[in-house]
């Protein structure tokens, strides 16, 4: 089983720029998943707003995300031929399969494929695959990062509220 990285931002201070965006998006991914932990498979589903967003559908949404932005951006292949929803908000629907243990073990191996998948790339390597047209992987670095950390905002408040009741 694959595991997130355990780099903190403060670990990477005066590493260089490409190690700094990792680890903050490594530290944001983990906080996403970890926000699953401990809780029983009805909270993980429990709906706390009119969307469709619950913690297990974030963490659906973020391995979606991940596929988008590190397989489909990179490869150029459609959502189709990677099995992903047409949509983001397609992303968040939860299937009778899924379950904590399923949602948390497929976002560590997107995570896994992701860090890959970009091994081999420089920040200002264009990624030709999505609907935007070309981006630098430096783009896409803080593109993510600014979506996970939303992410993770909106967990630790529908946590909260799940385990207030």
């Amino acid at each position: 089983m694959s595991s997130l990285p355990v780099t903190f931002a403060e670990d990477v201070l005066n590493q260089p720029i490409r190690t700094q965006f990792e680890a903050f998006i490594d530290e944001h991914r983990r906080a996403l998943n970890d926000c699953l932990d401990g809780l029983t498979e009805e909270q993980a589903r429990r709906s706390m707003v009119p969307s469709r967003t619950t913690l297990l559908g974030l963490v659906k949404h973020a391995t979606f995300v991940e596929k988008v932005w590190f397989d489909q951006a990179i490869s150029c292949r459609s959502r189709a031929e990677i099995g992903l929803p047409a949509t983001p908000d397609e992303s968040f629907i939860l299937d009778d399969g899924d379950t904590v243990a399923t949602i948390q073990q497929a976002h560590r191996e997107a995570c896994e494929a992701s860090r890959q998948a970009t091994s081999p790339l420089g920040l200002d390597d264009m990624l030709n695959g999505n609907r935007r047209g070309p981006l630098p992987l430096r783009w896409v670095y803080l593109h993510m990062l600014r979506e996970l950390a939303q992410h993770c905002g909106h967990a630790d408040i529908l946590r909260e509220q799940i385990l207030s009741q």
